[in-house]
C-alpha cells in the first residue's frame, strides 16, 4: 500500500473534519434532551472525567493543525512571501476571533434591555457574518452586487448590534466583553499561534515537536505555577488549545516526511507512538490536575491529543489507503463549507424556538428517542450547509 503524496488533496483531512462538525453539532444540540446518557455530555469542571462532548472541540482544533502545513505551502507556490502569508493568517483568526466574541456574548445577553428579541439579535448576527465573509462568485453577489457592498452592510449590522447590547443582570448591565472568547476565538488565537510558528519553523519536525512539549509545560504553569513569574496569559488563551492545534501540525509533517519515502508503517509507527506517549501522559498526570475540558487541564489535553491521532489514523487508512470513500459522500458539506455549518444552528433554533419547538412532543426530546431526533437534526444541517452551497453560500475566512 502506498501513502498519498501530500501534494494530492488528502480526502481523510475533509472526511475526519465533517465528521468532527457532524459530532460538534449532535453534542452542541444535546442540552434541549433529557434523560440522556452522561458519558455523551460535558464533564463539570469539578468533576474529573471525560465525556463524548469534551473529546469533539480538542479534535477539531487537532484538524485546524493538520490544515496548517499544506494551507501555507499552497499560498507559497502562489508566490506568496512570509510578510503576505502573515497577513492571510492574521485576517484569517481576527475573523474568528471577532465571531467568536460575538458569539460568547450571545449567551450574557439580556433581553429585558435591548430594543430587539434576542432570536432577532442572533439572526441579524449570522447574517452579518454571511454578508462579511461570504465567499462570492466572481466577487459580487447576485451576480450584480459587489462583495464591497455586501461587506460594508454586513459590518454596518454587526456594529448596531454591538451598541445596542446590554448583558449581564438588569439592575447592573455591561457591554460586551471577551469572556472566554467562544469557540471560535480559541480557535482562532491557536490557529494565528501555531500558522506563524509554522511559517517560520517549516517542516522542522525537532523544532515544531520543542515547541509543542513548551506548549505543554506553558499548560502546566497556568496549573501550577511552575515557570515562576511568567504571566500566565502570555498565549492569551489556554496552552492547551496551542498544544491542541501544534499536534495537529505535527502529524501533517509526519504525514509529508513518509509520503515522500513512501512509508506507510513508519508512518503509523510515528502516530501510534504520539498517541501512545499523549495517553500515557494524560492518564499518569491525571491524579495531579484531573481530566476536564473547562479547566483545560494537561491531561485532558494529551489524551485527547492520542485520541484525535488514532481516530485520524483510522479515516487515513480507510479513505486514502484503501480509497473508501462513497460512505461519507453526504458529510462533505461539514467538511467543504465547515464554518457554514456551523452557523447553520445559529439561524435554526431561533426560528425554530417559535415555530416548531412549541408543536414537538415531549416524547421526541426524551432518551433513544431524543437521540435520534438530534441525529437528524445534526444531518439536517449538513443538508441545509449543501443547499446553502448550491445558492453560492460559503463562508470563508
Amino acid at each position: 500500500m502506498t501513502l498519498t503524496a501530500m501534494d494530492n488533496r488528502i480526502a481523510s483531512i475533509d472526511i475526519f473534519r465533517a465528521l468532527t462538525m457532524l459530532l460538534m453539532i449532535f453534542v452542541n444540540d444535546l442540552w434541549s434532551l433529557s434523560e440522556v446518557p452522561e458519558w455523551m455530555g460535558h464533564k463539570a469542571g469539578n468533576e474529573d472525567g471525560l465525556g463524548l462532548a469534551d473529546v469533539v472541540f480538542p479534535a477539531f482544533l487537532f484538524i485546524v493543525g493538520l490544515s496548517v502545513p499544506m494551507a501555507i505551502k499552497a499560498r507559497r507556490a502562489k508566490g506568496e512571501n512570509n510578510t503576505e502569508v502573515i497577513i492571510h493568517i492574521a485576517k484569517r483568526s481576527l475573523a474568528l476571533i471577532v465571531m467568536g466574541v460575538m458569539m460568547v456574548n450571545l449567551e450574557s445577553i439580556n433581553k429585558e434591555l435591548i430594543p430587539i428579541s434576542k432570536q432577532a439579535w442572533q439572526i441579524l448576527m449570522a447574517i452579518g457574518f454571511i454578508l462579511i465573509w461570504n465567499n462570492y462568485k466572481d466577487k459580487k453577489a447576485f451576480g450584480k452586487v459587489p462583495e464591497w457592498v455586501m461587506q460594508v452592510a454586513g459590518i454596518g449590522i454587526l456594529i448596531a448590534l454591538c451598541a445596542i447590547y446590554k448583558g449581564g443582570p438588569t439592575d447592573n448591565p455591561i457591554w460586551m466583553k471577551t469572556h472566554w472568547w467562544g469557540i471560535l476565538g480559541l480557535i482562532g488565537w491557536a490557529y494565528l499561534f501555531c500558522s506563524v510558528i509554522y511559517v517560520f519553523a517549516g517542516d522542522r519536525i525537532v523544532i515544531i515537536s520543542a515547541i509543542l512539549v513548551a506548549f505543554y509545560l506553558f499548560n502546566i504553569h497556568q496549573m501550577n505555577g511552575i515557570l515562576g513569574i511568567l504571566p500566565k496569559g502570555l498565549l492569551v488563551v489556554s496552552a492547551s488549545n496551542h498544544a491542541s492545534v501544534l499536534s495537529g501540525v505535527w502529524v501533517s509533517l509526519m504525514l509529508t516526511y513518509f509520503a515522500q519515502k513512501n512509508k506507510l508503517s513508519l508512518f503509523l509507527t510515528a502516530c501510534l507512538a504520539f498517541a501512545v506517549i499523549s495517553l500515557a501522559f494524560g492518564f499518569i498526570t491525571r491524579p495531579e490536575w484531573g481530566i476536564s475540558k473547562i479547566r483545560a487541564t494537561p491531561s485532558w489535553t494529551a489524551i485527547c491529543a492520542g485520541i484525535s491521532t488514532l481516530s485520524f489514523v483510522l479515516v487515513y487508512l480507510v479513505a486514502d489507503v484503501w480509497k473508501k470513500t462513497s460512505w461519507a459522500g453526504f458529510l462533505a458539506p461539514a467538511g467543504r463549507s465547515t464554518l457554514t455549518c456551523y452557523l447553520v444552528p445559529y439561524w435554526f433554533y431561533p426560528i425554530f424556538m417559535v415555530t416548531i419547538a412549541a408543536w414537538l412532543p415531549e416524547f421526541a426530546t426524551v432518551g433513544v428517542v431524543g437521540l435520534v431526533k438530534t441525529l437528524l437534526f445534526s444531518l439536517l444541517v449538513i443538508y441545509i450547509t449543501s443547499l446553502l452551497e448550491k445558492v453560492n453560500i460559503r463562508l470563508k475566512v
